[in-house]
């Protein structure tokens, strides 16, 4: 039996190929499992790296050049949600270049921009559903139509075909330069709003109406 001062091992070190200290072998035969346990598990991680330095040099996440952006308005006891991801017009010429005329196009980036109307509204004078719709457009220098479309998980470049749930014409305006495009509520009065579509230099109103 081992009195209250006898000497414990001196522990044997060996050193791997690449001249780092291998863990000292002698200890584990003296020390009681936990301990022992722990004690070889700090050592590997030691002499990996394994830390705050291994975690420091994980990759940053990417960050998308088109943000998601929402906006959502009540207009007398209706909520009207709109959620889109924003291009950036970075200096092109957009309207009958970047976007062609004569051609649908979906006003986002990735998945299709969504508008979301709580009660049923109508849309410059028609009637639109409660729900959720993608939104969709087919520009031209003096005419715009607004489409709302059923399929509301459409990505932005497969316009749904024969999933309209209405159609609308608006005069699109000037207004000044929006870099990063925006949809807002420029103006609500009582049961009436417009929800503009804003991209560089052109404005698309839209009139909404809670009956």
């Amino acid at each position: 039996m081992a009195t209250p001062n006898a000497q414990l091992p001196t522990p044997k070190e060996s050193r791997s190929k690449n001249g780092v200290s291998a863990f000292p072998t002698g200890l584990l035969t003296v020390l009681p499992p936990l301990v022992r346990a722990v004690s070889l598990g700090s050592w590997i991680a030691g002499s990996l790296g394994v830390g705050g330095a291994g975690l420091a040099a994980q990759e940053p996440p990417k960050i998308k050049p088109s943000q998601h952006g929402s906006v959502s308005q009540r207009v007398a006891d209706t909520t009207i949600t709109v959620e889109y991801n924003r291009p950036v017009a970075r200096g092109r010429e957009l309207f009958g270049r970047l976007v062609p005329y004569g051609r649908i196009w979906c006003p986002c980036a990735d998945d299709a921009t969504t508008v979301e109307v709580s009660t049923g509204v109508t849309v410059e004078g028609k009637d639109l559903a409660a729900g959720r719709y993608s939104l969709w457009t087919e520009p031209e220098p003096e005419r715009w139509t607004v489409i709302f479309n059923k399929n509301a998980g459409a990505w932005h470049t497969r316009y749904p075909e024969g999933q309209d749930a209405l159609r609308v014409q608006v005069t699109p305006r000037t207004g000044s330069h929006m870099e990063t495009m925006a949809f807002y509520f420029p103006a609500v009065d009582g049961k009436k709003a417009e929800l503009a579509l804003h991209w560089g230099t052109v404005v698309v109103p839209v009139k909404i109406e809670v009956p």
